[in-house]
């Protein structure tokens, strides 16, 4: 379980929100708090070693990110994914990703190709392991999608993208990072993506990206999550 959080005393609130939303989005992305899960402010408080009000400010942001639901005598619980989500959520984001990968063609820097090549191929020793099924980009840094968007050079676009729908993304596509022979496939998309945005054909970089996103989509509702 996520350990207290190290404080000290009249630290910021705001700094230590940020450190609780933070550890609470990567434990419902990770499964520790599983989906339905009811949050207890008063378990979440000794387990992190907080007050409430830090707690309560977190929880608000996690609602807002679409990660908890509450409902009258229900409380907050864990949002519970489902293919009519998926199939919503990942129809935006193909729309959103596509011109990402559009712009990341237009603006491109040498140093950034190389840099996501370099990327790529780390993913592609990590699958080459015993764990090959599994393509887990686990933080912004080497989270191919978020490099994307960020060489795109649209603050809103990447906003939207890496801000406010980031964490959903993620849990989304936690759920189909298991699917057989997916993860070799996914790989081999970036690659594609990758070869376009060198080659600056902007049109071919948002056909790939979208083409990607869509193969993710058909596979999350055929494995209808949540049913």
């Amino acid at each position: 379980m996520d350990q207290a959080i190290n404080t000290v005393e009249g630290a910021d609130d705001r700094l230590l929100t940020d450190q609780l939303f933070e550890q609470m989005s990567e434990a419902i992305v990770r499964g520790t708090f599983a989906a339905g899960t009811k949050l207890s402010e008063p378990r979440l408080a000794a387990q992190y070693g907080v007050s409430r009000g830090p707690l309560r400010e977190a929880i608000r942001r996690l609602e807002e990110r679409k990660l908890v639901t509450r409902a009258p005598r229900q409380g907050v619980r864990v949002v519970v994914p489902t293919a009519a989500n998926a199939l919503e959520l990942f129809t935006i984001r193909e729309v959103l990703e596509g011109l990402a990968a559009r712009q990341a063609a237009e603006h491109a820097t040498e140093e950034e190709v190389d840099r996501l090549r370099t990327m790529l191929k780390m993913h592609r020793e990590m699958l080459s392991t015993d764990d090959a099924m599994v393509y887990w980009q686990a933080t912004a840094n080497s989270d191919f999608h978020f490099m994307i968007a960020r060489i795109g050079r649209n603050q809103h676009l990447f906003d939207l993208l890496c801000g406010e729908y980031y964490t959903l993304f993620r849990l989304y596509r936690m759920q189909h990072r298991i699917v057989p022979g997916r993860a070799q496939r996914a790989l081999t998309e970036h690659e594609r993506i990758v070869d376009a945005i060198a080659d600056r054909d902007v049109d071919l970089a948002e056909l790939i990206m979208r083409k990607h996103i869509a193969s993710a989509r058909t596979g999350l509702v055929s494995q209808q999550i949540g049913a």
